[in-house]
């Protein structure tokens, strides 16, 4: 078994209106529920050994911020790959993870996210910004992950419903 924790990133600002997509940061309200979040996963003890996130500033600084709070020791790779909004390349690079890691997270983009989580579990689950959701995969490798369809979605959280 294998444990996915996927994070859609927390609240972006849009007053720059000059910044290019990618470069949005987050607002005020972004800027909290990131290191909410980690301090719940802290809480939980919901710590990854792996984080992967998209290269998009809003994303990375989310991964950050809950890692910081969560006490996250591991590595945390960014991919420009993640800067996506299909679910495809998320199971591309979440196939290519070594199988000694069996908690990772991956943050990044809707519809991206809320995909993923449908594909390997059979759920939809709303994923506003700053969500995070715990699934249990029934694969020893993570190379097997293109295959699932029978995940089991234990919990989603949403910064407005803790």
């Amino acid at each position: 078994m294998k444990t996915l924790l996927i994070l859609r990133h927390a609240k972006s600002s849009w007053k720059d209106t000059a910044l290019a997509d990618h470069d949005r940061p987050l607002n005020k309200r972004g800027k909290s529920d990131a290191p909410r979040i980690g301090a719940l996963m802290r809480q939980l003890g919901l710590i990854p050994e792996l984080i992967l996130s998209s290269t998009a500033k809003r994303a990375y600084i989310t991964a950050e911020a809950a890692a910081d709070e969560s006490g996250f020791e591991g590595e945390m790779v960014l991919s420009p790959e993640l800067y996506s909004f299909d679910p495809e390349p998320y199971l591309e690079s979440l196939a290519e993870v070594a199988d000694e890691y069996e908690v990772v997270m991956i943050v990044g983009h809707n519809p991206a996210v809320e995909e993923l989580a449908e594909i390997l579990t059979g759920e939809y689950q709303r994923f506003p910004t700053a969500t995070l959701a715990e699934i249990e995969l029934p694969i020893d490798h993570w190379a097997e992950i293109e295959e699932v369809e029978n995940g089991s979605l234990l919990n989603v959280w949403r910064p407005k419903e803790l």
